[in-house]
């Protein structure tokens, strides 16, 4: 008997899927049978990461609407339509205050954060005709405020894209389209390994969250597997925080 959250002859499309939370998420899709397509900007990386999991690498940069077509409309072509749709790139601006922040790195990351995700969702959704299912990857920054955090811009667009997925939710809800949200709490990737480098950071973080580790990229595809699974039927609309406890403080 196949199990309940095999995802056989499902298309599975990743953003950002060349490392972190994206590399982990596209690995446990394609273990668990779907024909899956990562794709990121940079090509050499992304020709690896999808050589190691078993995917299909497309490059593109999300920052362009005629590339993230070109993607969908690729992806689309192998089956015909697409099944599932991770939206997790993003990128992490430097710490700073709100009237340090230049207004090109705020549009950057909002561009990049909140409109890539709005652009691909766009092309992807009349491919889903007769139902799928989108997974945004947001962060516990945009369910709260947290002291000395001060990634403002960061922390908009992850609350936007919290917003989005209930608006979502709603508006395709009748055409059996499912979508959903994770917010990942800290999780030890290339974009956070800046902030980790001392133990004494470490330890000052891992405190942080009451389970009292880090989360890795495997916490949280865990999570997205049964989001996109049929498991999940009946769930539109959620907001699951994956973050050790660190936004029920």
């Amino acid at each position: 008997m196949q199990e309940a959250l095999g995802l056989s002859g499902k298309t599975a499309l990743v953003t950002g899927g060349s490392r972190g939370i994206g590399l982990a998420i596209a690995g446990m899709l394609a273990e668990n049978g779907a024909d899956v397509i990562i794709t990121a900007r940079d090509q050499d990386r992304l020709k690896k990461a999808a050589s190691g999991i078993g995917a299909t690498g497309i490059a593109a940069d999300i920052r362009s609407h005629d590339q993230v077509k070109d993607v969908v409309r690729e992806t689309a072509g192998r089956t015909g339509r697409i099944d599932i749709l991770v939206n997790n790139a993003g990128i992490f601006p430097g710490i700073k205050k709100l009237h340090e922040i230049g207004e090109d790195e705020w549009n950057d990351v909002l561009d990049v954060n909140l409109t890539g995700q709005f652009r691909f969702t766009r092309e992807a959704v009349p491919h889903m005709e007769g139902g799928g299912v989108i997974l945004n990857i947001s962060s516990d920054a945009g369910l709260k405020a947290y002291q000395g955090f001060n990634a403002d811009a960061y922390s908009a667009s992850k609350a936007a894209l919290i917003a989005l997925t209930r608006c979502w939710a709603l508006e395709y809800a009748a055409d059996k389209i499912r979508v959903n949200c994770i917010c990942p709490g800290v999780v030890e990737t290339d974009m956070t390994r800046p902030f980790l480098r001392t133990q004494k950071n470490r330890e000052f973080v891992e405190a942080d969250h009451p389970i009292g580790r880090i989360g890795t990229p495997k916490d949280v595809a865990r999570a997205a597997l049964y989001l996109v699974s049929d498991d999940s039927s009946w769930t539109t609309g959620a907001v699951l925080a994956v973050d050790g406890g660190e936004s029920t403080k």
